[in-house]
């Protein structure tokens, strides 16, 4: 691979590391050819991006970042690297990792470490928070439903208030006559 050839492919990646919050390294180091096909046709039903690419190119494409990813260099960026990327949740990824470890076996596909809005996670034990997070729509959809139920009690206790009130008024009228 010539110099240029390099720089192409760390402006590439650094383009796609700023302009996507949510990516993952991953290692899948033993799997075989199908098993890698199997992967990558998982990750474009779901809308994740996969590569795979030289520890190198994907260091100094984070060094050009403003994002200090210095942890990343002892752990996470040894080895065969794939790279995850996802525009809307660091959640699909974990995901696809846990399922795609189910049908595989455990030691098919490694999770190395994993960009989610500029935080950052190390390990294998990292993978769990990951898939417990909730992704943004999740949390304005739960925000919304907390705001509106204090206003749907209201409505409905003064329907029923109402129903109630006019059945004591109907009760009350008919008792007279």
């Amino acid at each position: 691979m010539t110099r240029e050839e390099k720089e192409v492919i760390i402006d590439e990646l650094s383009q796609k590391f700023s302009t996507t919050p949510y990516f993952f390294i991953t290692s899948a180091a033993g799997m075989s050819v199908s098993e890698v096909n199997q992967l990558r046709r998982q990750c474009f039903d779901r809308g994740v991006e996969y590569r795979v690419v030289k520890n190198t190119l994907i260091k100094k494409a984070l060094e050009t970042l403003d994002t200090d990813y210095t942890p990343f260099e002892s752990e996470v960026l040894k080895g065969f690297s794939g790279i995850m990327f996802h525009p809307e949740s660091g959640k699909v990824p974990a995901q696809l990792i846990k399922e795609f470890r189910k049908k595989a076996g455990n030691d098919k596909l490694k999770f190395k470490g994993a960009s989610v809005d500029y935080s950052l996670f190390i390990g294998e034990s990292q993978l769990e928070t990951l898939i417990s997070l909730k992704s943004k729509d999740e949390m304005i959809g739960e925000i919304i439903g907390l705001l509106q139920s204090p206003a749907k009690n209201v409505l409905s206790a003064l329907q029923s208030g109402g129903n109630k009130l006019a059945g004591i008024l109907k009760t009350l009228s008919e008792k007279e006559s």
